[in-house]
């Protein structure tokens, strides 16, 4: 005969607690994949109409494959940025990757691809930040490399609230 554990409130309450813990190491662990990804530029027209609404500059990273401190920049500052709610309101973030034809909208909401659009703005380091207005003028000096990466959130906010003030005297 079979014998049958009966239920008990303490079995249970290990139980959960076990699963609790492996639940909270595979989020630990899944966390760097969980992270939100700069979005890419894949409408930049549709993303002018909205900056003009919004009065908010669109913040550019020119990236290519491989390039580690293109990582960087885009973990420790522009992936925290784009995922501060506080940061709706003073930009749009977007990714463009130089090495790549990836298709998009440019400002006129004409095709093109990631990498005519970067030659179009001369981009060939990488990573380079752009501040761009919805005409798709630069509204700040780029930002190329990662020059003394203890001051860089720093350089990129100078510049955000540089393309601010710029873009809000511009337009009434």
């Amino acid at each position: 005969m079979a014998h049958r554990a009966r239920w008990n409130p303490a079995n249970a309450y290990l139980l959960v607690q076990r699963l609790a813990r492996r639940l909270l190491v595979i989020s630990i662990l899944a966390w760097p994949f969980l992270a939100t990804a700069l979005p890419p530029a894949t409408d930049l027209a549709a993303d002018a109409v909205r900056m003009r609404e919004q009065r908010v500059p669109l913040l550019v990273l020119f990236s290519r494959d491989g390039c580690v401190w293109c990582e960087r920049a885009r973990q420790q500052f522009l992936d925290p940025m784009a995922a501060d709610p506080a940061n709706a309101s003073r930009m749009l973030i977007r990714q463009i990757n130089i090495d790549r034809r990836t298709a998009t909208a440019d400002f006129s909401g004409q095709p093109t691809t990631h990498a005519d659009f970067a030659r179009g703005h001369k981009i060939t380091l990488t990573p380079t930040l752009l501040l761009l207005g919805p005409d798709g003028s630069e509204l700040a000096e780029p930002i190329v490399g990662v020059r003394l990466p203890e001051y860089y959130g720093t350089y990129i906010e100078r510049a955000v609230d540089a393309g601010l003030a710029r873009l809000r005297k511009e337009t009434p």
